[in-house]
């Protein structure tokens, strides 16, 4: 996946098409922080509660790593993607090329985790991606999550990025709707805390209790 993604991360012009053959453009100046400042309040609200040390899990180019650091939050980002990785750190940001299911700092003390961007569906198993995150957080740490619209569901894709010149190998990923968060939250060991539409974006938080029930699977 991290092929395709690339050149997004430095702002090329990228699609991401189903194997339903829809297809709909990415919005890479919005994960560059170049866009307008209508995003700017949902990314202010991913980052708002942000006081302790944060990790940022599928980072991409770094805007929210950046964001925290600059208001003095140690904050560190995760991505598979080396691009990804480099722009973060040409930012003045750190972060680290790992997949976020491998060794990763500060496990289980973690005091807030960022699933920005609709990250809760990599790999096509929320569950998953969830249950990792309950690991990385300390006990009554925050999951920070961008979910999809309401009535979107839990829809399992295959999907590929496209430039104008070239197209990337299909991945799995998940679209999760917002009304799934409870659900979710509590097959994974969290609770909802809040949940808020901030610009047509969906965001919860969910925190981090004792692991006492066995993740669905």
């Amino acid at each position: 996946m991290s092929d395709g993604f690339d050149r997004a991360m430095i702002g090329e012009e990228c699609w991401i098409r189903s194997t339903d053959q829809t297809r709909r453009p990415l919005p890479t100046r919005r994960w560059l922080g170049t866009s307008d400042h209508a995003d700017n309040p949902a990314d202010q609200a991913l980052t708002s509660c942000c006081d302790g040390p944060t990790i940022d899990l599928g980072c991409g180019p770094g805007r929210l790593v950046a964001a925290l650091l600059r208001r003095g939050v140690v904050a560190l980002g995760v991505d598979i993607s080396p691009t990804a990785v480099a722009v973060t750190r040409f930012r003045g940001a750190p972060a680290l090329h790992r997949d976020l299911y491998g060794p990763l700092p500060a496990a289980g003390r973690w005091t807030y985790a960022l699933l920005a961007d609709g990250n809760i569906g990599i790999g096509g198993d929320p569950l998953r991606v969830l249950a990792r995150t309950h690991e990385l957080l300390a006990v009554g740490g925050v999951a920070v999550v961008e979910f999809d619209r309401p009535g979107t569901g839990m829809v399992h894709r295959r999907l590929r990025v496209e430039t104008r010149t070239s197209a990337g190998p299909w991945f799995p990923w998940a679209e999760v709707g917002i009304e799934q968060a409870a659900q979710l939250a509590a097959a994974t060991g969290f609770r909802v805390h809040a949940t808020a539409e901030v610009s047509g974006r969906h965001i919860a938080w969910l925190q981090r209790h004792p692991m006492d029930t066995e993740v669905l699977r």
